[in-house]
């Protein structure tokens, strides 16, 4: 009878895919995969760096784990491990999913030295005075004026989006970009929403309508992950 393969590899158009069972031990993994790194001819050194994506399946691994299956991979020089995937998470990891993905809406007015921060979407229902600052790991909803500091996307979401009745900030953020508010705004208020997201890494300000074009899956409410 055929012995069950323990670990298949498939190249894919980033590199290599390494699909690991899920149904042996993590020992009898490890030394299948040493096995498989040993003997195969896809993989010479002299060739140029290779991404890895590591699949696990239903198999939890620590981040002890994580480490020593990436040390494996990489002993072949070329092989850089890129990211490793599991189906399976601890309680922690699901709730800390769970914030993230939670739209927070507060009714307030943030005043000058406050601080405002959530781990997933903001909905604020009020003003950021010039000095005050909101920060979110998924997007920010203004239903007042910004005046103050806003960054959204806090944790390198750089999808995320910034909306407000007033975009009056003295500083916008989106994930690692930021963009100064211009020297002088007109006198008079503008009275649309405007909105400010990414594109080709610069932070654009626009008419909120325009979210439909740029985010059309923004009415799914993506949280900050």
């Amino acid at each position: 009878m055929k012995k069950k393969q323990l670990v298949t590899i498939k190249g894919t158009k980033s590199g290599l895919s390494f699909h690991l069972n899920d149904n042996c031990s993590y020992d009898e993994l490890k030394r299948e995969l040493q096995s498989r790194l040993n003997e195969s001819s896809n993989m010479h050194e002299n060739k140029q760096d290779i991404h890895v994506n590591v699949e696990l399946g239903n198999r939890y691994v620590t981040d002890d784990q994580k480490i020593e299956l990436t040390e494996l991979i990489q002993t072949k020089k070329n092989l850089s491990v890129y990211a490793i995937k599991s189906n399976i998470i601890t309680r922690q990891e699901a709730e800390k999913w769970a914030e993230e993905k939670e739209i927070v809406s507060v009714t307030s007015i943030i005043r000058s030295g406050q601080i405002l921060k959530v781990p997933g979407d903001l909905l604020l229902i009020g003003d950021v005075n010039p000095g005050g600052k909101v920060i979110a790991g998924g997007n920010i909803f203004i239903m007042g004026k910004l005046k103050g500091i806003a960054h959204a996307g806090f944790n390198g979401n750089d999808r995320a989006i910034v909306a407000a009745s007033v975009m009056r900030p003295t500083q916008l953020r989106i994930s690692s970009l930021i963009t100064r508010a211009p020297d002088k705004y007109p006198d008079a208020e503008k009275r649309e929403m405007e909105c400010a997201y990414v594109d080709n890494s610069v932070i654009m300000i626009d008419r909120l309508q325009v979210l439909t074009q740029v985010r059309p899956n923004l009415t799914n409410l993506e949280g900050g992950h």
